[in-house]
């Protein structure tokens, strides 16, 4: 065994040098390359690790932007959801929040932005679509060596109503009613090219009472189920039972006040025709005319484009007598009648009604409003085989029902109340083109589109 060399190599200050004892021992000591690498990776350590958290990090960040993107696209659908049922913008702000934090979103109620309509991208400024934006700031980690500022994150989605064409002209807006729909007796009731849609919940949101009654109708959309016969002809083949709500195309239309000077109750005479003209300034913009204590009409009446306010009684033809022989013709292009709170509809079976809403205007479309503060009303239709009804009769609190033999057969006709109930024979049709209606639209779809 060679003997071991004892190596002593000490450093001259003076000289600056080294200085060896075995001066060649000392010189393989220098020229020794064997803890090379054992060096560098001492030295390049701290920057691989370095990278390796990184390169950690950035994936991180990525999977959290995933997540965040997913939850703003599933939020944007409910709140589409929403917007299509027709609720408040709190609602929808409040199910689009619910649904985003159930799908892992970490920010609040004051940190989600919903806005409708959209304020960028393409389809900024449609009424139908939705879009929501879930801010996020995540801290740093490894990345906090090179910048203190935090990773801000957004995810984005709009979500859009699209409609399939199918339109209804009967309307229930009830939201749990028994019967919101009732087509009852021996009646028999016809729609041409329309749907009917109710909103009610019930398991009988569409009731078709007793054996004589007859339905025939295009589709039926319930948000509950249906109680149907035999005598239900349906295009589409059986009610859409558990359908999504259908929105009210006049929920954001402003209620007319009522004001103005009381005009007399009683208008018109027998054996005449009678021409009224609303002559009143109105803050609608529209010429208006006041009926304090109810309307009751005589004889033929023509009423002139504007708005007819009637509260503090019933809108009737002869006192409600409908034993009368006298056929009363009652008309009028262009005219709205607003029902107050405290007001009816009573129209006889003996009165022809050819109404036609304006086409323009605060009220386009509108042929009959009713307030929607008149919980608990039932306003009664009994029109006949000669009527026409162009324009909306919208009740949106109240109960309308058709008795006798109301057949609006020509022009358009839309009938959206709280309850609808059929009792008499009646026809109505919906060719509403270019008549100022919004459509009832009944097959909507939500889309995530951005």
């Amino acid at each position: 065994m060679p003997q071991e060399t004892h190596i002593v190599v000490t450093w001259c200050i003076s000289a600056g040098r080294f200085m060896c004892a075995a001066p060649a021992a000392c010189g393989r000591f220098l020229r020794n390359t064997s803890g090379a690498t054992a060096v560098l990776f001492a030295i390049l350590s701290p920057v691989l690790v370095l990278g390796m958290g990184l390169g950690t990090e950035a994936g991180y960040q990525y999977m959290s932007q995933r997540k965040l993107q997913h939850a703003a696209d599933v939020a944007a659908h409910a709140a589409g959801a929403r917007l299509r049922a027709g609720d408040e913008k709190v609602d929808i702000d409040a199910a689009a929040l619910h649904v985003a934090i159930q799908s892992g979103y970490l920010g609040g109620a004051g940190d989600i932005v919903v806005n409708i309509p959209p304020e960028s991208g393409q389809f900024a400024g449609d009424k139908n679509s939705v879009e929501v934006i879930l801010p996020l700031t995540q801290p740093r980690y490894f990345s906090a060596l090179v910048s203190s500022d935090p990773v801000n994150m957004r995810g984005r989605a709009v979500a859009r109503i699209t409609d399939s064409g199918s339109v209804a002209c009967i309307l229930a807006l009830s939201p749990n009613a028994s019967g919101a729909i009732t087509v009852t007796g021996s009646t028999s009731v016809a729609l041409e090219g329309c749907d009917i849609a109710s909103n009610s919940n019930a398991p009988d949101a569409l009731d078709m009472s007793g054996h004589g009654a007859t339905l025939d109708v295009n589709c039926a959309y319930v948000v509950g189920q249906a109680v149907t016969t035999k005598r239900l002809t349906i295009d589409c083949g059986e009610v859409q039972t558990f359908a999504p709500v259908v929105r009210d195309p006049y929920a954001d239309l402003v209620e007319p006040s009522a004001e103005g000077a009381c005009q007399d109750s009683d208008q018109g005479s027998n054996n005449s025709t009678t021409t009224i003209t609303a002559t009143e300034s109105h803050p609608s913009g529209v010429k208006s005319m006041r009926f304090c204590k109810g309307l009751n009409l005589r004889g033929d009446v023509t009423f002139a484009p504007g708005l007819y306010i009637i509260e503090g009684g019933d809108f009737t033809v002869n006192n409600g007598t409908v034993s009368s022989t006298d056929e009363n013709i009652l008309e009028g292009e262009g005219v709205t009648f607003y029902l107050a709170p405290n007001a009816r509809i009573r129209l006889a079976s003996n009165s022809t009604l050819n109404f036609a809403a304006p086409t323009a205007g605060p009220f386009a479309g509108i042929a009959f409003f009713g307030s929607r503060s008149a919980t608990g009303v039932t306003h009664q239709m009994n029109g006949t085989s000669g009527s026409s009804l162009q324009g909306a009769l919208y009740m949106p609190a109240s109960e309308v029902e058709f008795s006798g033999n109301t057949k609006l057969t020509t022009g358009c006709t839309q009938v959206i109340g709280y309850k609808v109930t059929f009792t008499g024979n009646s026809d109505l049709r919906s060719d509403c083109s270019n008549l100022g209606t919004r459509q009832i639209k009944t097959k909507e779809v939500v889309r995530v589109v951005e």
